[in-house]
């Protein structure tokens, strides 16, 4: 039970605070301000956004859980049967949720044992922990929003589905005057009635035209609804994907994340246009079979349904084995498709390094693992179906043999019998139809929700509930205190630094001491743990992030080109760009001679990930294509690091033209060319530990000359 409680909290007598915890995200996942109270007696909660608060009396079943799985930190309140409540925060609250939980948990230990001290240790737990949650069959329902926007053609081929079944258990039962009124009266020498004959036969016919018309019908309506329920369950998940943060990407592989939205959705769409039609038709025919038996002969029909409860007895049986074993399947098909996805692109690493036979044999490793799950599935699937077929077959020699014994007792005739026959045949050849569905449907079930694991995947760097226009930027960034941490592990320490309008800052440092990780935060790839980061002022999470983003301009170590033309990349971030703007960024970028000199000129193709251009000239594509959007701030990680000396020299000219009036922040091994920074700042273990010029920190004799007398050294070394 949940108690309401006024806009401030009012403790009872007695009762007193153990622990608060102030809550930054909102139920849908956008920044707002809440608070969550322990007390001694309760837990006490103002929803983020909310002016309203709510209380659980604490009892001995009440369970708060946590995790930070996908950069973000939960809470979650249980009372051991369910979840009352669920709480999402950014990773800055974190230590608090565990300071929290940890105090939570002391509490509930001293209510349920008072003597005990309050220093007494709690048992471990793994606060990483995520619940694994076993696929369901229920996960299809959640289609239904895909399905929502066509749910009128959903419902038109739902009564051409009615009618259609309808027309199809017509013809059993016309057989019934056709035996007793006209076959069996002819064999004892009566005449046959032409006409009663034509009118039956025409309505033989009838019935199936009508009932092929509607099921063409309905099969093609509802194929073409399915698929479209499918596109939009693909795109829907793709763009979802595309607004979550590197911290996703970083724990997943690309084969399997191609798998999911591929071929997963791809098994969706199969099973919703043929198996969940085929299913629904099933369900039809053996109610309206099974009603059309009991009007007939009640006793017979309670003959013929007597299989049914051992065949549902056996799809309950089998249905967990499908799903696990879909499930298996699934996860290692992915490992099938990474293989696939990472040696495709890294070919000309592979036979560098003369590594085929490995990669074959990762290969093949993977396939054989694959076809051992089937293996194990396949026998419990092979076993299922021939007993369900057995079953039917028993039960059609049972009502065979109930039917002759009744036509025998005067009690039907051999027209109804016939006509059971002919139901029961379609009776139950639906019910093997069924029982053949239950493996489709786990697989759907298994699909859908590796997809809806996607869509349920909140990005760590949450949009603001009112975003605050970015405007014109003057390029002022502006670091208070800024911490963060990957998992456990702290990479940025209480960091302070002020960067003026225009100006360019080097970072320096060796490996790991946290210069990508500040880039990353000042393009709000991450959020701060601790602290913030201001741009003229203004906290950067006040701002959309796709508007943020669109201020700053990237030039990294490797760049990164698409399959298309040469100016089709060029305009990436810019696609409404004219053909003079690209090429005066091409120009400014010192690219138009040489890409004056390929075949097309701006229309030559470029090969997946630049294949066909020299590094520097994929680099310099990349600067015209930053310096095509006109940024504020520009970040360059490396840009002339894995180039020769002589290209060093035009990407550099190229450098001077984009960093001109630009705030400019740039990462570079080469100490040289960070010589005419306006300031070097130089990192250690996350921390700022020198800054100013290079002539000013080579005089200083501190952490800067030392990096740069190790890396002339490095270099006299290797001419010699």
């Amino acid at each position: 039970m949940t108690d309401a409680l006024p806009a401030n909290p009012t403790l009872e007598p007695g009762e007193t605070v153990a622990a608060r915890l102030a809550l930054d995200l909102a139920a849908d996942g956008r920044f707002a301000e809440g608070e969550l109270q322990l007390t001694d007696r309760r837990l006490l909660v103002r929803e983020a956004g909310s002016d309203g608060w709510q209380s659980w009396p604490l009892q001995p079943e009440l369970q708060l859980q946590h995790s930070d799985s996908g950069g973000l930190a939960r809470l979650s309140l249980h009372d051991g049967a369910r979840r009352l409540a669920h709480w999402r925060l950014t990773l800055a609250a974190n230590p608090d949720a565990l300071a929290l939980v940890q105090a939570f948990e002391r509490v509930q230990r001293r209510r349920a044992d008072p003597g005990l001290p309050d220093d007494a240790a709690p048992p471990e737990t793994d606060f990483a922990s995520e619940p694994v949650e076993r696929p369901s069959t229920w996960v299809l329902l959640r289609l239904w929003r895909f399905a929502h926007p066509y749910r009128w053609q959903l419902g038109g081929g739902f009564a051409l589905m009615l009618v259609a079944t309808a027309a199809s258990l017509v013809p059993p039962y016309l057989t019934i005057p056709l035996m007793d009124d006209v076959l069996i009266p002819f064999q004892n020498g009566q005449k046959i009635d032409p006409m009663l004959v034509a009118l039956l036969l025409g309505g033989l016919l009838a019935s199936a035209l009508v009932a092929w018309a509607l099921g063409w019908v309905k099969t093609w309506l509802l194929a073409l609804v399915s698929e479209r329920i499918a596109a939009d369950l693909r795109t829907a998940t793709f763009e979802h994907l595309l607004h979550l943060s590197l911290d996703y990407f970083g724990s997943k592989r690309t084969g399997d994340l191609i798998a999911r939205i591929g071929s997963e959705t791809d098994r969706i769409s199969v099973y919703l246009s043929l198996h969940a039609l085929d299913f629904a038709t099933d369900v039809l025919m053996i109610v309206m079979t099974a009603v059309i038996l009991f009007s007939i002969d009640p006793s017979l029909a309670l003959v013929t349904l007597l299989p049914l409860p051992f065949i549902a007895w056996l799809i309950h049986l089998v249905r967990d084995r499908l799903r696990t074993g879909f499930e298996k399947i699934d996860r290692v098909w992915g490992e099938v498709t990474t293989v696939l996805a990472d040696t495709i692109p890294g070919i000309r690493v592979v036979k560098a390094f003369a590594q085929e036979r490995r990669e074959a044999e990762r290969f093949r490793d993977a396939n054989a693992r694959n076809l051992a799950v089937n293996d194990r599935l396949n026998r419990t699937w092979s076993l299922f179906s021939p007993t369900v077929g057995l079953l039917t077959e028993i039960g059609l020699l049972v009502v065979w043999a109930f039917g002759i014994w009744l036509v025998s007792r005067g009690q039907i005739t051999v027209g109804v019998l016939t006509a059971f026959i002919a139901y029961i045949g379609r009776f139950y050849g639906r019910l093997d139809s069924m029982s053949r569905i239950v493996s489709v449907t786990q697989k759907a079930a298994v699909g859908a929700k590796r997809i809806f694991d996607i869509l349920d995947h909140t990005s760590n760097v949450p949009e603001p509930a009112a975003p605050q226009p970015v405007g014109m930027l003057r390029g002022e960034l502006r670091l208070q205190g800024v911490g963060f941490r990957y998992g456990p592990r702290a990479v940025i320490r209480q960091l302070d630094l002020h960067i003026h309008p225009g100006e360019m800052i080097g970072l320096v440092g060796h490996s790991g001491s946290g210069k990508s990780t500040l880039v990353n935060l000042i393009c709000r790839f991450h959020d701060v743990t601790e602290g913030r980061i201001l741009a003229d002022g203004c906290d950067l999470r006040r701002f959309a992030v796709a508007d943020w983003r669109r201020q700053i301009g990237v030039v990294l170590q490797e760049p990164f080109l698409f399959f298309g033309t040469i100016a089709d990349n060029i305009a990436y971030g810019r696609p409404d760009a004219s053909r003079a703007q690209i090429v005066a960024a091409a120009r400014a970028a010192h690219a138009h001679e040489f890409i004056l000199r390929l075949a097309h000129g701006y229309d030559s193709l470029v090969g997946e990930r630049g294949q066909g251009l020299s590094g520097g000239e994929r680099q310099r594509i990349s600067i015209a294509r930053a310096l095509l959007i006109d940024p504020r701030i520009l970040i360059l990680d490396e840009a002339t690091s894995s180039v020769d000396t002589e290209t060093e020299g035009e990407i550099r000219k190229a450098l001077d033209n984009l960093v001109q009036g630009r705030t400019t922040i740039a990462i570079a091994h080469r100490l040289s060319t960070l010589e005419r920074a306006d300031r070097l700042v130089v990192l250690d273990r996350g921390r700022i530990v020198e800054t100013g010029t290079h002539a000013e920190l080579l005089a200083a004799q501190g952490a800067y000359w030392r990096l740069h007398e190790a890396q002339q050294q490095r270099h006299t070394w290797l001419e010699e």
